[in-house]
């Protein structure tokens, strides 16, 4: 029996079977849906794209894998050589792993060991409130979300402050000694509630940090890849440690990414052998992973996704952001999301169920409904998908 996530398995209604998908399109035998989420938001590409199912079978044919523990192959080295060009600044060193997950607690171990090399104890993170990093577990201490993570009755090690400026200079002054790494989920915090706030609060992080000498991570395995409207927010406010995992792949294989700077390579490069950094996902750099996040970074280059999510973005704001009803707290749009957020979470109850027999997949979660769509939509089709929100609160 399957377990599925995020349920409770005894009342749960039963899920959609998906009998095939392309384009933004998933099919049941009585439904073709809009696929409004993206399949928690990693296929970009949409579905059954030609060009990234070729390269995930040319790579088979060769081999589909094999472990970076003493071997090496071209498809890991060229997704590395790709990111060092792609990403800003000095993020030049890849380490692979199989989720976002993973990939945060990589870059949480990295913070800490960073510090440890140079002598230090350090044993604070500093991460905001409404986080969500990963369900592992010290992503999930790092997070902020007791819908989630309600089994951590008390968190230790982690200072959470709010996206605001006088509570991270507040933070900044009393723990800056004790602290080896802010962690954030840039501008956007997803599983959170679509929670959105100012370029201004990052870049002060980045002062802090700098004066500090204390870590900053970038958490983008959803806010990577254009979803905020930006590339990767780290084009606009350079971290030290960028993680990225989802779209990566365009969503085709689980696969994640975390990329470091100089200065924290440096730390761990030595003749000393206690000073490497001692983790290996058995599937990092999985071959056929990279052949397809290759592919999936030249058509996201070729095909100017960048004018496709400031498209889409353009859309979204006509068609939602002058929406308004009594039982909506706020609608947020920034990039490839939307969020309408209500006062009551009653009052999305059998929205999704709604959605279904309207053509569209959505999958609202507390108090959130929202959309977070594959990049090669259609106008036609994102104003469905706004067109039955919107029906859903003038019918119901």
């Amino acid at each position: 029996m399957i377990w599925y996530p995020y349920e409770q398995m005894k009342t749960m209604k039963a899920p959609y079977k998906i009998l095939d998908a392309e384009g933004v399109h998933l099919y049941t035998k009585d439904q073709k849906l809009i696929d409004s989420i993206s399949s928690w938001w990693c296929m970009i590409h949409g579905y059954k794209h030609p060009e990234l199912t070729e390269a995930i079978k040319e790579q088979a044919d060769r081999f589909c894998h094999v472990m970076l523990g003493g071997l090496t192959h071209e498809p890991v080295e060229k997704l590395s050589a790709k990111l060092q060009e792609f990403l800003p600044g000095d993020l030049d060193y890849c380490f692979f792993s199989d989720s976002g997950s993973v990939a945060v607690e990589v870059s949480l171990k990295m913070a800490l060991q960073y510090n440890t090399n140079q002598g230090r104890k350090r044993p604070l993170v500093l991460a905001l409130e409404h986080a969500y990093h990963g369900d592992t577990f010290k992503a999930m201490e790092v997070g902020d979300d007791e819908d989630y993570h309600f089994a951590f009755d008390k968190k230790e090690g982690v200072v959470h402050i709010p996206t605001e400026i006088p509570a991270l200079e507040e933070a900044f002054e009393q723990y800056h000694d004790r602290l080896n790494c802010f962690i954030v989920e840039p501008l956007l915090q997803g599983a959170g509630g679509m929670r959105m706030y100012d370029i201004s609060f990052l870049k002060r992080a980045r002062e802090l940090c700098d004066q500090y000498d204390v870590l900053l991570i970038f958490d983008e395995v959803a806010t990577g890849f254009g979803r905020t409207g930006n590339r990767f927010v780290a084009d606009l406010v350079l971290p030290d440690i960028l993680v990225l995992g989802k779209a990566l792949t365009g969503g085709y294989i689980g696969h994640a990414v975390t990329v470091a700077n100089h200065k924290v390579f440096d730390a761990f490069y030595s003749d000393d052998d206690r000073l490497a950094l001692m983790h290996g996902p058995t599937f990092m750099g999985n071959p056929l992973a990279c052949a397809v996040a290759l592919k999936g970074i030249e058509i996201f280059e070729r095909e100017d996704y960048m004018s496709k999510i400031r498209h889409i973005e353009q859309v979204s704001r006509s068609e939602m952001e002058a929406f308004t009803d009594p039982r909506i707290k706020e609608v947020r749009i920034m990039g490839g999301c939307v969020c309408v957020e209500v006062h009551d979470p009653r009052d999305l109850e059998g929205f999704q169920q709604f959605a279904y027999e309207r053509g569209v997949f959505s999958r609202p979660f507390l108090n959130y409904m929202y959309s977070m769509v594959p990049y090669v939509i259609r106008d036609e089709e994102l104003i469905r998908i706004f067109d039955v929100m919107k029906e859903w609160f003038r019918e119901i």
